[in-house]
């Protein structure tokens, strides 16, 4: 599939079609099964060139999980959703038996995740706001076994259906998208930014604007653990901007006639 606004803002890594399959393509890259990866490392793999695939026993962790939309999977987090409370907040440490937790499963974990379970990512002030953090996440199940990440140049549109697709932009073409994504409609907020895992950014919160009538896109890699965990892959300064695929679509069809063949974006991109 070809992309008119990738052809208008040149990013530096190709976009990627987030695709739900009950197919595995041959060959995709899929972490081992139960073992610990960042799903923001398959989206960067498929921004590369390559296939990646995640199933409900390969999405790496457990916001991975919830992310591509494999249901709660908080309730299996150690000590269950109160143990990912306090780990997304203040710590296990001092609650009761939260030390205890910690030790037995220490075997299990990276140094750095036993360190963050005992005294917490500090991302949410208390384990009740986490709570109703959880309660607002848009969690779903998909109605495939596996989500898919690949090129969009290399989605057959006869055979696939994209049901996100997903740019890496740094500020200028971010920005670009912004302005395009709001360019054909009535009112200004057509672009949202919620707070939540780099995952979900491009998984649960845009598989929830494609239920809209007037579906927006979703700005993400707010995440600072996403962030740190894929800057070897893709470099620093990039977000990630995610559009439903009717949005996609519309997107692409406004390309022709606005700014984007306008001198003021033309300078930017002249820099």
């Amino acid at each position: 599939m070809e992309s008119q606004i990738a052809k208008a803002i040149h990013p530096v890594h190709q976009p990627v079609a987030l695709i739900w399959s009950d197919e595995k393509p041959a060959g995709a890259m899929q972490f081992q099964e139960n073992k610990w990866g960042c799903v923001m490392w398959l989206v960067a793999h498929a921004a590369k060139g390559k296939t990646a695939v995640a199933d409900a026993t390969t999405f790496g962790c457990f916001g991975g999980g919830v992310g591509l939309g494999f249901g709660n999977q908080y309730k299996s987090f150690p000590g269950g959703e109160e143990g990912f409370c306090h780990f997304l907040s203040s710590g296990n440490a001092l609650r009761p038996g939260g030390k205890e937790l910690a030790e037995k499963i220490k075997p299990f974990m990276r140094a750095e995740a036993h360190d963050n379970f005992l005294h917490g990512e500090r991302y949410i002030k208390t384990p009740a706001q986490v709570e109703t953090f959880i309660k607002t996440l848009p969690m779903m199940e998909i109605p495939t076994k596996y989500v898919v990440f690949k090129p969009l140049a290399d989605v057959n549109e006869a055979k696939e259906k994209a049901q996100t697709i997903i740019f890496f932009v740094n500020p200028d073409a971010l920005s670009a998208l912004v302005v395009l994504a709001n360019y054909g409609r009535d009112g200004n907020e057509n672009v949202i930014i919620p707070y939540a895992a780099g995952c979900q950014t491009i998984g649960i919160y845009p598989y929830q604007e494609a239920q809209s009538a007037q579906p927006r896109a979703v700005i993400g890699l707010t995440d600072l653990s996403a962030r740190v965990y894929i800057r070897k892959q893709m470099g620093d300064n990039l977000m990630t901007f995610a559009m439903p695929g009717a949005l996609f679509a519309e997107m692409e069809q406004n390309v022709s006639g606005s700014f984007l063949e306008r001198h003021t974006w033309q300078s930017l991109m002249a820099e």
